[in-house]
């Protein structure tokens, strides 16, 4: 069933209105205190260094503190952030920008252009360690004029002003940071975002407070505390206790579960993200048998409507239906028959099955798990052995920097702007550090698109690429997410189809 952007908002904002009454002791008896039971850790405080910097499940705390040059608003179309206005010359040769005046950071001082300048030199230097540097090295030689900042395009990039309301998008105080170093910073980290960080304790919680000089609107909430809680079933004791306000990513059954009693209310809404299964260029996966049969042994729809509770959407490709190269036309078949018939010509079968590792989290997404020992059983039926190894988000991303997923690894993929390079690019091509899979004919057919000035061409060429990686399956996609999150009814939550869960969004009800 295609989802427009506005049937997904339009979903969202339906189920929002699915209210209970009563919670139990919860801190919202004090309208200033907010409590939110977090599904993941955060390792470091940098927003655009390391790892950390590309997981799409903690933006929503580093987007709390920090401001990006760009922002996004919860329907994901684009706002002025700290930069209020932006483009290109008519020759694309030079990008504009005018930054915002009379925001101060945290610590009180001044923010000025040559923030922005700054980060983005910054952004741009390899040894600096940011993942997208590629993306960042693409302009220089900056030049600023008060508030006004030009810079040299060294090479055009097509999403390069997405970026900057993305993954590292974010601008860092120069002064500050040239004071304390990386070291300084990750121990009192300033930014110029709704709330300022009062006190962090490693694995454990973040309490933030309002920032009084916000130069946005004045987060409702003065006090907000982010408890790490990485177990599911923690999280939803947490809110069915009263121990949190709000929680996120709990298991469907207990979405439903929890917003038909009194006190608690939901929402439920389509987001950006993407599960997926990376299939690794190495051992079985050689095999173009072995692949197809894997993809074509999956019933996508089974798995939304039976373990998900009809929370889902499954996809035959890695944009869904709101990005902009999705192409309907390519699906993904699910024929276990044919895959039988496949893994035969292989020399494999139910008593002599193909065997390899797959790799998943436990507990990050609503019923990741489950998903893949369900896939694991379909598998079984027609001849693939596969042996189940879980880790954490963290360490899939240590492994997939090095190449070295398993033969399968399950893994949620964020999208928010939308655009087929951040999607299929990045995840298929073979020397970004975002992919495992090396095919030179994905390489070749993604190479002239990275920099293609033509935007109608440069999509047509993406759904190109999306179906070279389809036709081969060199990939396995399954579901675009929905999110459900649970909070008590004595505040109110904004969802951001992007996933981020944003206290700043939220109010007393």
């Amino acid at each position: 069933m295609p989802y427009t952007r506005r049937k997904i908002l339009g979903y969202g904002a339906a189920t929002l209105g699915v209210a209970a009454v009563g919670l139990p002791t919860a801190s919202l008896a004090q309208t200033d205190e907010l409590v939110i039971a977090y599904h993941v850790n955060l390792p470091s405080w940098d927003p655009t260094v390391g790892p950390s910097a590309v997981n799409p499940t903690i933006q929503g705390i580093y987007q709390s503190v920090f401001d990006q040059y760009i922002a996004q608003k919860p329907d994901l179309s684009f706002a002025p952030g700290l930069i209020t206005e932006w483009g290109w010359n008519d020759d694309k040769s030079k990008i504009m920008m005018k930054v915002r005046e009379g925001v101060t950071w945290h610590d009180g001082s001044p923010f000025t252009a040559e923030d922005v300048v700054w980060s983005l030199e910054r952004a741009a230097k390899e040894e600096t360690g940011n993942p997208i540097q590629f993306i960042w090295s693409k302009i220089g030689n900056f030049s600023i004029d008060g508030n006004m900042i030009t810079a040299d395009v060294l090479s055009f990039e097509p999403t390069l002003f997405k970026w900057m309301s993305f993954l590292t998008g974010y601008v860092l105080p120069k002064a500050y940071y040239e004071k304390v170093g990386p070291e300084g910073f990750e121990a009192a980290p300033i930014g110029t975002g709704p709330y300022m960080v009062d006190k962090f304790e490693r694995n454990a919680f973040i309490r933030l407070k309002a920032n009084p000089n916000y130069w946005g609107e004045k987060p409702a909430f003065e006090n907000v505390t982010i408890k790490f809680v990485t177990d599911a079933a923690s999280r939803v004791a947490e809110v069915e206790s009263g121990g949190s306000d709000v929680t996120l990513e709990i298991p469907y059954e207990e979405y439903d579960r929890l917003v038909a009693k009194d006190g608690l209310s939901g929402s439920a809404t389509p987001i950006s993200d993407i599960g997926m299964i990376f299939l690794n260029d190495i051992d079985v996966m050689k095999d173009e048998n072995v692949r197809h049969a894997a993809v074509m042994a999956v019933d996508k729809k089974l798995l939304v409507d039976r373990l998900l509770r009809g929370y889902g959407i499954p996809i035959s490709t890695l944009e869904t239906p709101d990005y902009a190269a999705f192409d309907p036309s390519i699906q993904t078949e699910y024929n276990p028959e044919k895959a039988k018939e496949l893994l035969a010509k292989s020399g494999y079968s139910t008593d002599n099955p193909v065997k390899f590792v797959i790799q998943t989290t436990r507990g990050f997404k609503p019923k990741d798990y489950e998903m893949i020992q369900a896939i694991v059983g379909m598998w079984r039926k027609v001849g693939i052995e596969a042996t189940i190894e879980v880790y954490e988000i963290a360490k899939h991303f240590e492994l997939r920097a090095a190449d070295q997923l398993a033969p399968a690894a399950f893994y949620n993929w964020g999208n928010s702007i939308g655009d087929p390079t951040t999607s299929t690019g990045f995840a298929m091509y073979g020397p970004s550090p975002h992919s495992v899979w090396d095919g030179e004919d994905v390489i070749n057919a993604i190479n002239p698109l990275w920099g293609e000035p033509d935007e109608e061409k440069r999509i047509a060429g993406w759904k190109g690429v999306s179906k070279l990686i389809a036709d081969n399956a060199y990939v396995l996609p399954l579901i675009q997410f929905v999110q459900p999150i649970v909070h008590s009814d004595k505040v109110t939550v904004v969802p951001h189809v992007s996933g981020a869960l944003l206290p700043a969004l939220m109010k007393p009800s």
